[in-house]
């Protein structure tokens, strides 16, 4: 899937669609994430903040965990929204996954054939692979003895 402009578009609305869920009260970044499974599904993630920083989580890992705890393992495609509160579609810098949601990726999705896609707005965005912004992660592979 996202053969077509229109698909890639309608998966960039439904990150912001998740973005308006973020729970994001002391940094105030919104993030949402659109995760494309193979089979043609979509998850929606937000980033959820905590008071003690670290037990909060990115909206690309809740979009992953909701997949996976559904039991959907095999993904083609995520878009990454963001920006701080009141910044308007179109605007602002793009939102590329942490380091931490970098790794979590690459536990479920093919570095060479998994999409990345940065948005501004529904005509605004970056492509890449998982393996051009992760090129040396740590995979399973690496534990095979």
């Amino acid at each position: 899937m996202l053969d077509t402009k229109e698909e890639i578009q309608q998966l960039i609305g439904e990150a912001f669609e998740a973005q308006k869920m973020s729970y994001a009260p002391y940094s105030n970044f919104h993030v949402g994430a659109a995760l494309l499974t193979k089979s043609g599904k979509v998850y929606r993630g937000c980033n959820i903040e905590n008071a003690a920083y670290s037990p909060g989580n990115c909206a690309e890992r809740t979009a992953i965990f909701k997949a996976v705890s559904e039991g959907e393992t095999n993904f083609s495609a995520i878009v990454i929204v963001g920006n701080k509160a009141g910044v308007e579609k179109g605007a602002g810098e793009l939102c590329a996954p942490c380091g931490v949601c970098r790794q979590v990726l690459a536990e479920f999705c093919d570095p060479v054939e998994f999409r990345i896609i940065l948005a501004w707005g529904e005509d605004t965005y970056k492509e890449c692979t998982l393996g051009e912004l992760l090129p040396y992660g740590f995979i399973k592979e690496n534990l095979d003895h």
